[in-house]
């Protein structure tokens, strides 16, 4: 089957063609247009995005056509994010996928973003399939959930306040770097100037204490509201109006230290409980290389392999949405030209 999928649930207009059926379907084409001008807003502004997918939808699905070799009536079906997300954004690729299945005369699903995030890494390797422990973590979402099968979803923790991707914005603005915060205090966790004021700063992990237990309400569950706080203390505490190289570093050090491992043992106590041997993480935290490699090192002795999709997988796109919206389309799910958009919804498949 042939599928064109489409995401348009933030600030990256994405399109992308995916062939073949199963775990073995291959990526055709990949585009993906992301929306700058929100760096200098310092985060994504809903109305502007909303009006940059009108503007971008046709050239890049056109554009993936065209990559993939192939015109619009070689689509045998579509495949369009349909929440979470920003509704205004949501509702320009929503619109499009329908106008676009009803003129082909195929079928359309709605796929849920998170959802397509299981499947990113599967794409790039064969062996992160199910089942897993997934870990998805973006800039709206920190999630913990245990995969028994495709379509088989066991939710084990979430955050309570800032997801791992917002905690990592917000911090950035504190210490005065770029948007999106993520990227930029990596780099700045790692730049030398900060390492002579290393143990200057250690950060307490929060909600990770040894006396949790199976079945707490807080041995799965993440915060990082509290680490934020302490990160804008430490940056007070400084008494400049503008905090100096060497201290920043150290204090992304600090503060990226303890948010990674705090998922990374959030994970491994899921990964003892249910016993998995592949854990795959999602979104676009998962392209920090910091928190692979912790991961990898920390599970690895617990006998888990850890999968991650390239930085362009860990992203916003098309290419995961077309996979998700495949399965479902293999197992006869169809969604009406009554599709809609929703900022919120449940992932499907998930046990009670």
């Amino acid at each position: 089957m042939r599928v064109l999928g489409i995401e348009t649930s933030c600030d990256e207009t994405s399109a992308a063609l995916l062939s073949g059926s199963g775990d073995e379907a291959r990526v055709e084409s990949l585009v993906i247009l992301s929306q700058d001008v929100h760096r200098v807003f310092g985060g994504v502004v809903p109305e502007i995005a909303s009006r940059a997918h009108v503007t971008a939808i046709v050239p890049v699905v056109e554009e993936a056509l065209r990559e993939a070799g192939m015109v619009r009536g070689d689509v045998e079906a579509v495949a369009v994010t349909n929440g979470p997300g920003l509704v205004g954004a949501l509702l320009v690729g929503v619109s499009f996928a329908k106008a676009l299945a009803f003129a082909l005369e195929v079928p359309v699903v709605g796929v849920h973003h998170m959802e397509g995030h299981l499947f990113a890494a599967a794409l790039e390797s064969r062996e992160a399939v199910p089942p897993f422990t997934a870990l998805l973590v973006s800039g709206g979402h920190t999630l913990l959930i245990d995969v028994e099968a495709w379509g088989m979803y066991r939710l084990l923790g979430r955050t309570r306040d800032d997801a791992a991707g917002e905690a990592f914005d917000k911090v950035a603005k504190l210490l005065g770097l770029p948007y999106p915060g993520g990227p930029a205090i990596e780099r700045e966790a790692h730049d030398e100037a900060g390492r002579q004021l290393s143990n200057s700063y250690r950060f307490s992990r929060p909600m990770l204490r040894r006396d949790q237990r199976p079945g707490d309400a807080d041995y799965y569950d993440v915060s990082f509201s509290g680490l934020k706080t302490a990160v804008l203390n430490a940056v007070r505490d400084s008494g400049a109006a503008a905090i100096e190289a060497p201290r920043r570093s150290a204090i992304a050090r600090a503060f990226q230290d303890a948010l990674i491992e705090t998922l990374v043992e959030k994970t491994a106590r899921a990964v003892r409980q249910f016993r998995r041997r592949r854990v795959v993480l999602g979104g676009g935290v998962s392209g920090n290389r910091t928190l692979v490699e912790a991961m990898s090192a920390h599970l690895a002795a617990l006998g888990a392999r850890v999968f991650a999709p390239s930085p362009r997988l860990a992203t916003d796109n098309a290419a995961m949405i077309a996979r998700a919206g495949l399965f479902h389309l293999e197992r006869g799910e169809r969604s009406g030209l009554d599709l809609n958009a929703f900022a919120s919804m449940p992932i499907p498949g998930l046990a009670d």
